[in-house]
């Protein structure tokens, strides 16, 4: 047990698409295949214990997180203060969990998603491998707020729409632009704007900074339509309906 909170974990490290990584990939998929393939059958009741059930996970987890940081001796303003962007996530997420807020649901759609997924392809796990409380806690977290936003997409029936993304894609640039000078005056690196991280990310396969910054938007703005593209689809295809069976276009025929 002992090793399981361990700062200086003797256990197997993690390795990058491991057996450990995949099959905490591989649940986190059939998770959310589960919710969704079974979307139709919760009630009221159990959708409220599914939205609150998670909320708490994500805070609970998240307040572990800081206090073995702190207990360890790692907790510090330049890494631990919560302007990453899934460390906002997770508090904004449990949030929306709770209150079923729409405004934040926009954010936690394409954010969450984009971000979280990303997260958990290329974890900053550092040596903590499978049992470690921070492989845990990694993959419990990123899961979770991506869980989060296609449950409430599926389950409870929300949807974004193109002003939600002209929204979130606005009010994330200037959110970057305030990070950008909080890392430059405490010396942190949130959002991973001021540098490129130690971990591996796909910003190792972008130019050096600031040219890489470039390449995160426009990776950003591809995403986020890839993530609409479901949607936009679904509304061109219900305007056709429409348009097909009107009063106006039978009688022309």
């Amino acid at each position: 047990m002992s090793q399981f909170f361990a700062k200086d974990y003797t256990g197997a490290p993690f390795e990058l698409f491991g057996p450990a990584h995949l099959i905490a990939l591989a649940l986190v998929v059939l998770v959310n295949i589960l919710i969704v393939a079974n979307r139709q059958r919760f009630t009221p009741q159990s959708r409220k214990i599914m939205r609150y059930g998670m909320a708490t996970v994500l805070v609970v987890n998240e307040i572990a997180w800081h206090l073995w940081n702190y207990f360890t001796g790692q907790w510090t303003i330049q890494t631990m203060l919560p302007l990453h962007l899934c460390s906002v996530l997770v508090w904004v997420s449990a949030y929306m969990l709770v209150t079923g807020n729409y405004s934040i649901y926009e954010f936690a759609y394409f954010l969450g998603i984009a971000g979280a997924t990303q997260a958990l392809l290329t974890p900053d796990a550092g040596i903590y491998g499978f049992p470690h409380f921070r492989y845990f806690q990694t993959f419990l977290s990123h899961g979770l707020i991506v869980t989060s936003a296609i449950y409430m997409t599926t389950v409870e029936g929300f949807r974004p729409t193109w002003k939600s993304l002209l929204r979130v894609a606005v009010v994330i640039n200037l959110y970057m632009i305030v990070v950008y000078f909080i890392n430059s005056a405490i010396g942190s690196n949130f959002l991973m704007i001021n540098y490129k991280p130690n971990t591996p990310s796909l910003l190792d396969l972008m130019p050096a900074w600031p040219v890489y910054i470039l390449y995160m938007e426009a990776l950003g703005v591809v995403t986020f339509l890839l993530l609409y593209l479901p949607f936009a689809i679904k509304d061109r295809r219900a305007k056709a309906e429409e348009i097909a069976s009107s009063p106006l276009r039978g009688s022309s025929q």
